[in-house]
């Protein structure tokens, strides 16, 4: 999910097709064309430059309304459910299907994981790493250091839903474990404070401190690796 403005001009975009496997979009102010992984503008008046990321969550409508009891939910405009089909058929020519080689066109050849492993792709302090979901759901919380930062990724395993923080409240540094078996509050190893896995201390010594949230970008392992070309490996400690 990004911002749908650069230079301070709110644009608006569709779907043109693929490069490298990867999803690219025409903004329709300028007819640049903006690659989905990388965000960047590849051709058109716009070249060069980048869209910035929304924070966003993927999770359950459930676990979603928990949270916003009066979260408002978006209706598409008249004749879009009419495009999705066509729409589609487009993203679908080198996307479908969890097994198998990259799609045709895809330039990677990281051969760390396999090409449709599924990824939290996470970028921070000029480094960017890769953590695949299947490691995530073995371990629920991890600590690392990311481009000098410390930081702290909480996967929940009842809603399928994958966090990420600054590990640092008040001036210091973090470290966490999972305090129930569903990661769904955690215990800092400092303070010894309670934490629920959206970042905010809820009972102890910090209660009321609150993580700075990180974007987590959910990718398949050749498209991040294609445009993340020096990307650290969670489990491997090295990059490519």
């Amino acid at each position: 999910m990004f911002r749908a403005a650069a230079r301070g001009k709110s644009l608006i975009f569709d779907t043109d097709g693929l490069i490298g496997g990867n999803e690219v979009f025409k903004d329709r102010e300028t007819g640049s064309r903006w690659q989905q992984s990388s965000l960047e503008a590849l051709s058109g008046p716009l070249k060069g430059t980048h869209l910035a990321l929304y924070p966003f969550l993927l999770t359950t409508w459930s676990e979603w309304r928990k949270h916003h009891p009066d979260t408002l939910v978006l209706k598409s405009l008249p004749g879009y459910a009419d495009r999705l089909a066509a729409m589609n058929r487009i993203i679908n020519q080198g996307v479908v299907g969890l097994a198998g080689p990259a799609p045709r066109g895809a330039f990677s050849r990281d051969s760390r994981l396999p090409p449709r492993e599924t990824i939290a792709g996470l970028e921070t302090g000029g480094e960017a790493k890769a953590y695949p979901i299947v490691a995530l759901q073995r371990v629920r919380v991890v600590n690392d250091t990311l481009g000098g930062n410390p930081v702290l990724i909480v996967y929940q395993r009842a809603s399928d839903t994958t966090t990420a923080f600054l590990a640092l409240a008040r001036g210091r540094r973090l470290k966490f474990r999972a305090a129930d078996t569903a990661a769904n509050r955690l215990v800092d190893l400092e303070t010894h404070s309670l934490w629920n896995a959206y970042g905010l201390c809820i009972a102890g010594r910090s209660k009321g401190a609150r993580l700075k949230p990180l974007i987590l970008e959910p990718e398949f392992w050749f498209a991040w690796s294609e445009f993340h070309l020096k990307t650290l490996l969670y489990g491997s400690g090295s990059a490519r």
